[in-house]
């Protein structure tokens, strides 16, 4: 007898059916042989998968199994086939028909039977609904990340026998029912607000530009002057995420393995700061099984750069191209893979190794050569993909310890709301969806000229040597400037504001 039942294995971000087959044959050795192309992890399941069977009343039965997981050519990688293969098994073994063509089916299995969480369910709860599965069965653990998904019944499962018992009739587990509206808002909360932060006025204005527009932001200056602390704050400014948003989301930290589980649907702006020691591969994605790097778990979010020249060259410049095209394709023999990376790049930096160069209260004690190597850690093609410098000065004390707190991050979230559906209206239909965002041709299209405004643009290009990228990146700063003030034209104080975040890196780094 040949039993069938369905599952899904990861790519990428997402899922890709497989059906799980065992056919039993008689011999006096009795064995289970996997083929498929497994990893390592799915051929060690005939193991876990026997010792669960002894937790159970089930019987494995005589004679050879074997497990064909289809299609033969995708390479099928984790624990989750564990139940399956064993339902599969049991379905063979008692000679009882299951109701394959109605579920999808994951689970990694305890040696007690137990059933553990897998990484991914949210995506191949997707895969499956669009598949026409009506139910999927899963781990209790992963049960509410994949309720999130409308149109198909999530049934938690404890261990295998309960597994069994419900395929065949014999116990009702009720689906697993989320409410959605009340998870957004019960978990829209922050607990940081820029409130708190004491001065820094036009930092926080610049702030509030990069992400009207989701410009790429350059923080420079000494060191304590609040740029991590002004970062991390940036997500509580950012428009609530959209539930598909929220999804996609929460797809690539399950699949990194990152998702909380009392926290099984994401509806906050992803942080990702990681440490200058970082790899290629940790940052962009990559690995044996290629995952989703520190850019992709950033995805909708903020990436933060800490001390910008710390990380090693190659590693930014590899960056490059995913900042442009918003994704990151990871090309190995099997193949390549491609994860989602529209995230805002936020990068600080001091300007000069001891971070007191420029400073009026503090001496700098590194020499000249010292400065100009430590600045040309970066180079001029990456800072060209960063919209808007800024410098960080130090807080006068004053307003350190005076009691009045700042601007509230709703109140500025409010303006950037409506910035950003002047933006949404503006590229409707196109796919383009932030000013950041712009095609050269819409450049040409949402950001024309006064002569005054040409006037000052083409005399800062000669002045400066800005490039062309860096022109139209001062285009779509200046009509992100414009979309604040609710204007349809853009003026010459708002090219002469976008001059002024991009005159920095000119007089730091030429």
């Amino acid at each position: 007898m040949i039993s069938r039942l369905y599952s899904a294995a990861l790519r990428g971000v997402e899922g890709l059916e497989v059906e799980v087959e065992v056919n039993v044959t008689g011999s006096e050795d009795p064995k289970v042989i996997i083929v498929g192309l497994p990893d390592a992890a799915v051929r060690e399941s005939a193991s876990r998968v026997i010792s669960a069977f002894s937790a159970t009343p089930l019987k494995v039965g005589e004679g050879v199994k074997t497990v064909n997981l289809a299609p033969a050519d995708l390479k099928k990688e984790g624990p989750s086939f564990d139940l399956p293969i064993a339902l599969a098994m049991a379905s063979a073994a008692e000679g009882v028909s299951l109701p394959a063509e109605e579920f999808c089916i994951v689970g990694e299995l305890a040696l007690d039977g137990g059933v553990r969480p897998v990484k991914g369910v949210l995506s191949i709860a997707l895969e499956a609904k669009a598949r026409g599965r009506k139910r999927v069965l899963v781990p209790a653990a992963n049960a509410p990340e994949a309720a999130v998904i409308d149109g198909i019944e999530v049934i938690p499962i404890a261990n295998l026998y309960q597994a069994w018992r419900y395929l065949i009739g014999e116990e009702e587990i009720p689906p697993l029912q989320v409410d959605r509206a009340r998870l957004f808002e019960e978990n829209r909360r922050y607990e940081v607000d820029f409130d708190e932060v004491k001065g820094q006025h036009h930092v926080k204005r610049a702030l509030e530009v990069a992400v009207a527009g989701n410009h790429n932001l350059l923080m420079v200056g000494p060191p304590g002057t609040g740029k991590s602390m002004l970062a991390k704050r940036l997500p509580t400014i950012m428009p609530d995420m959209s539930e598909d948003e929220a999804i996609e989301v929460t797809r690539i930290q399950s699949i990194a393995g990152l998702l909380d589980p009392k926290r099984a649907f994401l509806t906050t702006r992803p942080f990702r700061a990681p440490h200058h020691t970082i790899s290629d591969a940790g940052l962009l994605g990559g690995g044996t099984n290629p995952g989703p790097g520190e850019i992709s778990l950033a995805h909708h979010g903020v990436l933060f750069l800490d001390e910008l020249p710390e990380f090693r060259r190659q590693t930014l410049e590899v960056m490059r191209q995913p900042l442009e095209d918003g994704h990151v394709t990871i090309s190995r023999a099997a193949g390549s893979l491609t994860f989602p990376a529209n995230c805002m790049l936020v990068a600080a930096l001091n300007p000069c190794p001891c971070g007191y160069y420029g400073d009026s209260k503090r001496e700098c004690r590194c020499s000249p050569r010292k400065i100009e190597q430590y600045r040309q850690r970066i180079s001029g093609p990456l800072l060209d993909r960063i919209d808007l410098h800024v410098e960080v000065p130090l807080v006068d004390y004053r307003e350190l310890s005076g009691k009045a707190s700042g601007e509230s991050s709703a109140a500025i979230r409010e303006r950037i709301v409506a910035a950003r559906a002047i933006q949404r209206e503006r590229f409707a239909g196109t796919s383009a969806r932030t000013n950041a965002e712009m095609g050269p041709r819409q450049v040409r299209a949402c950001c024309e000229l006064d002569t005054e405004s040409s006037t000052y643009l083409e005399h800062a290009m000669e002045q400066l040597n800005f490039s062309a990228r860096a022109h139209d990146r001062i285009l779509k700063v200046a009509r992100t400037l414009a979309d604040l003030e609710g204007a349809d034209r853009i003026a010459s104080n708002h090219i002469l504001e976008a001059i002024q975040y991009r005159s920095l890196d000119r007089n730091l780094f030429a």
